[in-house]
């Protein structure tokens, strides 16, 4: 054991994975407290620990096959989680970004590293092989830092999902191939043959899985009301369809994602989504912490021009792929550079097939090392250019090149998608992004007879919107072009209706450059985007967590019978000092958001008993009020209700009474007629 090897470790040496999870964790812990102050991503943080930990750092952690356990359930749980979070119908609607663009872009990835490769001098089927590797990018993570930002859902997330998707189907060829280029004799076509029947099984199994098993045996185990036996169900789920895929030759990675999307079909995939994740970041830190093992510090100090180059070399090539791969299945340019920007770096399959590259001596031990800096270099500086991604896009839309090639990047020629009148645009309402909220707000607006235009990113959308009539363009908001197609200049309002915040901040900038009079309405998921926004130029912001507290509160106020229009004012209130109510722990009342909360209740109550003395006597006999303190509103008998109430209406078993008065009167009321 080394020297450096802290004293507290050699008492665990009996149980080595104990050390090195205290290893692990402790100095995670440390490192990614400094990076939080810092705000460097954390996924940095465990490749830093790794790489101090790790065999070629301080050796207090061997680079053992345990760790690589670990790591891999990280994997797994990530796409499993990936997977409930997504859906058939929704796999189905990114079909053609799967099979077309994930095709190109590992095929134009290969074709340009095979050749870079070759030029420098390698056989061409070990030039073949780097094509292997680079052809993968890091779906850990990428789509963990696409999670973190809320952008998995947004136009260019599905996009990159789906080519992540078909990465990690084609790693299966990929391993099948490689003895073959290193002169292996096996039958690869009968392989790959097999390989697809097996696939097409899996596809089959999982549509039926999802259809008819699942949800019925999620049912079963809810109904039991178990949270153990509900966790334990979730997890035997995800374990056992990855490792049935493994059984068929299949990653276990994909199995898990198939798993998740079994799920993904239940009314339980929020809940389970729920008792997973914090599995997930703890088995995943090992993955990203055994990345980091491999790291070689004295190697990168001692080749850092190449080994500089090289990542410079892979981040174009890639980049240029990526962003071809997305351009031939319709996107604009600007979503294929996102793309581009966002997969460019090596995957940790890529690490895995390296390891089978050693075994055929298609990787000599230097070679390996240059890969392996290349490798954790890319992904090392992942965080920081996907974080920026929308940014860069834009800067290279906006660069200073010349106009013949400028005019085919600018989106305005992708504009006639839609079409509208412009001349007859002013005073108008400008909607940006056509989900939900954009869907809803255009039906009111063409009820209420206001003119209005809609500015969406979905090729697909626009087509289909545009066909049923709607004045809706394809576009980026955030470019000038698209902007004075709906004549911004004579808008009255607009309403930027997008869940992407970095998109969103960009669109108002621009919008005010345009127009410094007209209303800027914008929807955020963010709290702390609220004075940012407003800073930037826009007139309101509407945070979706707050508008559902005030929605809340103005049920609960209706239930203790405050007057309608007193909620209505409260509300007002509220949104008119940008919901200070919600935003600070504490808040003096200098707001005047006060109200006369009544000592009264309205509820209903069935009569269940067949006695008592309110029972076949007419009410002014009984005296209802004087003798119980309630008042009698409605009665609703046989399914119709009475409201004309008068002094000889009588009392039956089953009736339902609507009655009003204080809490304690009607409990004690309830009681006299209830059963327990």
């Amino acid at each position: 054991m080394n020297f450096l090897t802290p004293h507290f470790l050699l008492a665990a040496v009996q149980i080595p994975l104990l050390s090195d999870i205290v290893v692990i964790f402790g100095l995670a812990m440390l490192v990614i407290l400094l990076f939080m102050r810092l705000k460097i991503p954390t996924i940095i943080g465990y490749l830093l620990t790794g790489a101090i930990a790790g065999p070629y750092g301080l050796s207090w952690v061997d680079a053992s096959t345990a760790v690589d356990v670990l790591s891999e359930i990280g994997v797994i749980l990530l796409l499993f989680v990936i997977g409930m979070e997504f859906s058939l119908k929704s796999l189905m609607a990114i079909k053609k970004a799967v099979f077309i663009g994930g095709t190109l872009q590992v095929v134009l990835t290969i074709v340009f590293t095979t050749l870079a490769s070759y030029l420098f001098g390698f056989d061409w089927n070990i030039a073949v092989f780097f094509g292997f590797l680079f052809a993968l990018s890091s779906t850990a993570i990428v789509l963990k830092l696409l999670q973190e930002a809320g952008q998995v859902n947004t136009i260019s997330g599905r996009t990159t999902l789906a080519i992540l998707i078909f990465q990690d189907i084609i790693i299966v060829p990929f391993v099948l191939f490689t003895p073959m280029l290193a002169g292996e004799s096996d039958n690869i076509l009968l392989s790959l043959l097999f390989l697809a029947l097996k696939g097409g099984l899996v596809i089959v199994l999982t549509i039926f899985g999802a259809k008819y098993i699942i949800p019925k045996l999620l049912y079963r185990v809810a109904k039991t009301r178990n949270e153990e036996l509900f966790l334990l169900s979730i997890i035997v789920t995800c374990f056992a369809v990855a490792y049935a895929t493994s059984l068929l030759g299949l990653s276990l990675g994909l199995g898990a994602f198939l798993a998740g999307l079994i799920i993904s079909e239940s009314e339980y995939s929020h809940h389970a989504t729920g008792k997973i994740l914090p599995f997930r970041e703890i088995f995943l830190s090992f993955f990203f912490v055994s990345v980091g093992m491999l790291f070689d510090v004295t190697f990168l100090y001692e080749h850092i021009f190449v080994i500089i180059g090289l990542v410079l070399l892979t981040f174009i090539g890639k980049f240029i792929a990526a962003t071809l791969a997305v351009r031939a299945i319709g996107a604009s340019f600007k979503e294929a550079f996102i793309v581009g920007f966002s997969i460019f770096q090596v995957g940790e399959f890529s690490l895995l097939l390296a390891k089978e590259g050693l075994k055929y001596d298609l990787l000599d031990p230097t070679t390996y090392q240059y890969f392996l800096a290349v490798s954790i270099l890319t992904m090392a500086v992942t965080p920081f250019i996907l974080k920026n991604r929308e940014d860069l896009a834009c800067r290279i839309l906006n660069a200073p090149i010349p106009s013949t090639i400028k005019n085919k990047l600018d989106p305005k020629n992708e504009i006639p998608l839609g079409d509208l009148d412009e001349e007859s645009l002013s005073d108008h309402l400008v909607i940006i992004g056509y989900g939900l909220n954009g869907k809803n707000l255009a039906k009111a607006a063409k009820s209420a007879h206001i003119p209005y235009a809609i500015i969406e990113m979905n090729p697909e959308t626009v087509r289909r919107e545009a066909a049923n009539g709607e004045p809706i363009v394809f576009g980026d908001a955030a470019n000038g072009t698209v902007l004075e197609h709906v004549n911004i200049h004579k808008a009255r309002v607009v309403v930027i209706a997008i869940s992407n915040n970095d998109a969103t901040r960009g669109i108002v900038i621009n919008v005010r450059d345009y127009n410094h009079n007209n209303c800027i309405i914008v929807r955020t998921r963010y709290v702390n985007e609220i004075e940012h926004l407003l800073h930037l130029g826009a007139d309101e912001v509407i945070p979706e967590e707050f508008e559902t507290s005030i929605e809340i509160f103005t049920r609960v106020l209706s239930k203790y019978l405050v007057p309608r229009k007193s909620i209505e004012a409260f509300t007002t209130d509220v949104r008119s000092h940008n919901y200070e109510m919600f935003r600070y722990s504490s808040m003096d009342n200098s707001t005047g958001l006060a109200l006369d909360i009544p000592e009264i209740n309205f509820v209903s109550i069935k009569i269940e008993k067949d006695s008592g003395p309110y029972l076949g006597s007419a009410i002014k006999d009984v005296k209802l009020r004087e003798r119980a303190g309630v008042n009698l509103v409605a009665i609703k008998r046989e399914g119709n209700t009475e409201t004309e109430i008068t002094g000889d209406t009588k009392l039956k078993l089953g009736d339902v009474l609507y009655l009003v008065g204080k809490t304690e009167a009607l409990e004690a009321f309830e009681k006299t007629i209830s059963l327990d």
